[in-house]
């Protein structure tokens, strides 16, 4: 892990309070799909943890939300300009030995699940995604391009399949290793259906680094691990959720 500026490339919006940063960075030889990096927007104090999103030569492309003064203002950097980043921070996914891939996202855990299904493209894969509403929905054509099955679930019924990914699930009958980010109830639903695959786990965190101890979890051997440096990702049935 190491710090640097990294140079903006493009910033922009993709759906509602949705962005899409690429940044510049020499970083990208350390990175593998599920990993983050830590952020110092100018101006504000703690790092903002964001998951990497993609992997390219040069380039590290990251997906983030408006959800404070601090996104916000992040939201509005443009081309040229630099952020300060640390990383990648935490332990990605693991290699797996399965041919056949589900790779379930809910919000903005879909983001490293991208990296994932293109480091994977020997499998076959199947992608469910998980949105509130049809203005939240990103990075379906993305994944479509890959060669990817996609299917989409929205809470309102607004597009796709009408619930959660679960619904979406049963609905197509998609079977496979699981490999799920997103918010704690669905990850919860995905950890009491499924007894094989992995879970990308969301939490606050100060430092990124496991010093701070802001985001431990209690495993299910009633140990704690700290989701930051021990994860974010954990295996399926070894986490209370």
């Amino acid at each position: 892990m190491k710090v640097e500026n990294a140079k903006i490339i493009e910033n922009k919006q993709i759906a509602k309070d949705i962005y899409q940063m690429t940044l510049q960075t020499d970083l990208v030889v350390e990175c593998v799909p599920g990993q983050f990096i830590e952020i110092t927007v100018p101006g504000y104090y703690l790092r903002r943890p964001i998951s990497i999103c993609s992997i390219g030569q040069d380039t590290l492309t990251i997906i983030y939300k408006i959800l404070g003064d601090g996104t916000r203002a992040m939201s509005e950097m443009e081309s040229g300009e630099s952020l300060n980043i640390f990383g990648p921070c935490g332990n990605g996914f693991p290699i797996v030995e399965s041919d056949h891939l589900l790779l379930v996202g809910g919000g903005v855990g879909v983001p490293p699940l991208y990296e994932l299904a293109k480091q994977n493209a020997d499998k076959q894969i199947t992608v469910v995604l998980g949105f509130n509403t049809k203005e939240d929905v990103f990075y379906e054509e993305q994944f479509k391009r890959l060669g990817v099955k996609v299917h989409i679930a929205t809470m309102d019924g607004s597009y796709g399949t009408k619930g959660t990914v679960l619904d979406a699930i049963d609905k197509y009958q998609v079977t496979g290793l699981i490999m799920a980010c997103g918010p704690l109830p669905m990850l919860r639903a995905i950890n009491d259906r499924y007894e094989q695959g992995f879970l990308s786990l969301e939490a606050r965190m100060a430092c990124g680094i496991g010093a701070c101890m802001g985001c431990v979890v209690e495993m299910a051997d009633g140990s704690v691990k700290r989701v930051c440096k021990d994860g974010p990702v954990f295996a399926v049935r070894s986490v209370k959720l």
